[in-house]
């Protein structure tokens, strides 16, 4: 492999093949829970924003920002997982406008099961490494995930 300026290559150049692969790994096990990868995504972000709280405290809009998903693209995989009982999605008694959004039992079942699956596979991914460098590994990943967005400068240097 030819030296790059700086001894590495780019971090998109190493993590979108990496991405792309995991999400090929993900896909066989959401067709099996007659998911799509966005309506796994639209669980897991209930599920984080709410964890074992029922209470719907989120509307579509925070939702589809938690997400980075577009609000208006996001209806339908509402509508179907609201149809096959997996979320719940009500009219906010302050703001007739606003739906909120919560997992039903059987969504966070769903959701459970469905990540256990995805993160026995990724377990074999990640056993490539020494245990203590898969942990550093994990905490590197979730703080660089949960960054600000102005950590990238986006204009031309």
């Amino acid at each position: 492999m030819k030296q790059t300026i700086t001894g590495r290559r780019d971090l998109a150049a190493m993590l979108v093949p990496l991405g792309r692969a995991l999400m090929d790994a993900e896909r066989p096990v959401l067709q099996a829970h007659d998911l799509t990868m966005w309506a796994y995504v639209v669980l897991d972000g209930l599920h984080v924003l709410h964890g074992t709280d029922e209470q719907p405290t989120r509307s579509q809009a925070a939702l589809a920002d938690a997400i980075g998903g577009d609000k208006t693209r996001l209806i339908p995989v509402l509508d179907d997982l609201q149809q096959r009982g997996l979320i719940r999605r009500e009219r906010d008694p302050a703001d007739r406008r606003v739906h909120l959004l919560s997992l039903t039992t059987s969504g966070r079942a769903l959701h459970d099961t469905v990540q256990q699956q995805i993160q026995r596979n990724e377990a074999r991914l990640l056993g490539r490494l020494p245990a203590r460098e898969q942990q550093r590994f994990l905490d590197a990943v979730r703080v660089l995930a949960d960054r600000p967005e102005r950590d990238l400068d986006t204009s031309a240097s």
